[in-house]
């Protein structure tokens, strides 16, 4: 937290010094308890990557304070009856660790140049990542400009021990649907929360749900199927936003498509749960009535759940 004196406090100083120097003394000691710098506030990465770990997701860290890192902080506290600040305090594990880029790393597909047009993105075979940073970015679940700050000095090429976030890192591999959970999003919270029969907290992350525009539909529904590495079917006529000219189009997949990584269909009519292109909008920007996650948060729900399981939109 950073540290500042408070207007009555300048008030005091300045008082004090009037006391016992003269007038232009005063003056120059305000001025130059003015210019001090504050004091730096403590590194909130630790606290993120500590509750990525724990199943509290933050969304993409980023090492600042915001939303999303507050509400995984409240929801991990609730849950777990104790203070986040303690929990970081006792774990041995650090919060960043070295990572080597291999040569398949290096090597991986990309689609270098993404245009925003819909049709347009229709026209291309698939919609890969653009830049091995935006790849590495998405593996460790770290926004690329706080990677980039962590590793000032490298390339991002085969060969390079970069430093990144200690978080578990998801898979595409399909999991195993777990009985009997509920997947519960919230409008007003703007998170999403797995939780078991007995009311145990699964999984929480950030999303995004919904607008003024689109709104989401609360009520009760259940998922109906699962796409992983999904196209994505554009229909115009669904988005109150989409160019006059646009028509019905596919969509090629990748982790730059429209809907990501993950499709999660529900039982409410063109309504899903999906991944996003945009790890650090989610939970900041609205979306097109539906709900989005990152695409490693959208991993990891898709292997929990199955056809048939709970899903509630509530306010």
């Amino acid at each position: 937290m950073r540290s500042r004196l408070t207007s009555s406090a300048f008030l005091i100083v300045i008082a004090l010094a009037a006391s016992h120097a003269t007038a232009s003394q005063a003056v120059a000691q305000t001025r130059a308890t003015k210019s001090q710098k504050p004091a730096a506030k403590p590194d909130v990465l630790p606290v993120q990557v500590f509750l990525d770990r724990a199943g509290y997701s933050s969304g993409e860290l980023d090492g600042a304070d915001g939303p999303n890192t507050r509400q995984a902080i409240a929801a991990f506290e609730r849950d777990k009856k104790t203070t986040v600040t303690a929990a970081v305090g006792a774990t041995t594990e650090p919060a960043t660790i070295s990572y080597t880029i291999s040569a398949e790393d290096d090597g991986m597909p990309r689609t270098e140049s993404i245009p925003e047009d819909m049709m347009e993105k229709a026209k291309l075979k698939r919609l890969d990542y653009a830049t091995i940073l935006e790849m590495l970015g998405e593996r460790f679940h770290v926004a690329p400009a706080l990677l980039k700050k962590l590793n000032p000095t490298s390339s991002f090429a085969e060969g390079d021990q970069i430093t990144v976030p200690n978080v578990s890192v998801v898979t595409a591999a399909e999991g195993k649907p777990v009985p009997d959970i509920t997947v519960t999003v919230s409008k007003s919270n703007a998170t999403l929360t797995v939780t078991d029969a007995s009311g145990a907290t699964l999984m929480h992350a950030p999303v995004t749900s919904g607008s003024e525009h689109d709104p989401l539909p609360i009520g009760q529904w259940t998922v109906t199927a699962i796409a992983r590495n999904p196209t994505f079917n554009y229909n115009p006529d669904l988005f109150w936003d989409a160019e006059p000219s646009h028509a019905t189009a596919k969509v090629p997949p990748g982790p730059n498509g429209p809907v990501g990584l993950v499709w999660i269909d529900i039982s409410k009519p063109h309504y899903g749960i999906h991944g996003t292109p945009e790890p650090g909008s989610v939970g900041h920007t609205s979306s097109h009535g539906c709900v989005r996650l990152t695409n490693w948060d959208v991993l990891k729900l898709a292997a929990m759940v199955g056809k048939g399981t709970k899903v509630e939109f509530v306010e």
